[in-house]
């Protein structure tokens, strides 16, 4: 078996969006709200009539923090995982590693989540999801029928685009999400109570701000079956 440990998630940077969805940090209730759809840098424009807006996500943003960044309506997002359909997809070197998936591997989604009240750290960074794969494509491959499950589909993908496939009832969004993270020697790094717990990682310290080399767990099994002890719920939503 094999895991990798994957950011995604709208945030402060340019290309994200300069948004931070919140967190509720006691009842761990939280929006999942994607990245923008940038169609610069060589990506390929949205199909006509497959654009998802930052619309659908307003409602669960003010229900925990009473507010949502006019900015963004009307956008169209990069809705990746897209929980609904259960797909992940990405793209060169990043990506890479996904090739090699198969069915069982597991791909652990986080974020870096803003809390609404008061908190020791200025940033939550947690797990918001998880798949146990059932099978990765080109997205090339997937028929005509199957592109709106999935932002690289949605528009038409590169040749190095791939798009991963969840287990259904194994994998989804969490109900809950689970905090992972903590600030420690200059950056936000997984705590050192979850590396032991987890069997380590690839990134020296922990490291999980942003990368372009995904994190590897060293003992897959180790942590998948913390994840199931953790007894939370999965769902095949967005928010």
């Amino acid at each position: 078996m094999k895991a990798y440990l994957v950011r995604v998630g709208i945030d402060l940077t340019p290309e994200s969006g300069r948004w931070v969805a919140p967190v509720d940090t006691q009842t761990h209730s939280f929006a999942y709200v994607p990245i923008t759809e940038n169609e610069t840098k060589g990506r390929k424009p949205i199909r006509a009539g497959y654009g998802i807006t930052y619309d659908k996500f307003k409602p669960v943003c003010e229900s925990l923090v009473g507010q949502f960044p006019q900015k963004l309506l009307k956008q169209n997002s990069h809705l990746d995982p897209d929980f609904e359909y259960l797909t992940y997809g990405d793209e060169n070197l990043r990506g890479r590693p996904l090739l090699g998936l198969v069915s069982g591997d597991i791909l652990a989604f986080y974020a870096a989540l803003r809390p609404v009240k008061p908190s020791i750290e200025k940033l939550t960074y947690a797990l918001i999801g998880l798949y146990v794969v059932d099978r990765v494509t080109s997205a090339e491959a997937v028929p005509e029928e199957d592109w709106y499950k999935n932002a690289h589909t949605r528009r038409k993908p590169d040749h190095t685009d791939i798009v991963v496939f969840g287990k259904e009832g194994l994998s989804g969004r969490l109900e809950r999400c689970i905090p992972i993270g903590q600030w420690r020697r200059g950056a936000y790094r997984v705590t050192e109570e979850l590396l032991h717990k987890w069997g380590g990682l690839s990134v020296r310290g922990g490291w999980i701000q942003r990368s372009g080399v995904l994190p590897r767990f060293l003992d897959s099994q180790k942590f998948y079956d913390w994840f199931k002890k953790q007894k939370v719920g999965l769902v095949s939503k967005n928010n």
